[in-house]
């Protein structure tokens, strides 16, 4: 997991979620460092991405699900 916050990147999802084991997937193999955050371990993450996930987050910035590695490498800069 990343250390420093300026470069902490978040994957919200939720248990059961096969969406979110896609973009887990894809996020691994971009090699990133991220944490998990179920959002419904937090009533307010649940009712802000309830249905979304997965969402992909750095910051302010948030990468709503569909997406595929080209479009999350234009996400992360590379």
């Amino acid at each position: 997991m990343a250390s420093d916050v300026a470069l902490e990147y978040t994957l919200y999802h939720t248990d059961g979620c096969h969406l979110c084991e896609l973009a887990k997937a894809l996020v691994e193999a971009a090699g990133v460092d991220f944490n998990h955050i179920d959002i419904c371990d937090q009533p307010a993450l649940a009712e802000r991405y309830g249905i979304s996930i997965p969402v992909f987050a750095h910051g302010e910035r948030e990468l709503f699900w569909p997406f595929d590695a080209a479009q999350l490498h234009d996400f992360l800069g590379v």
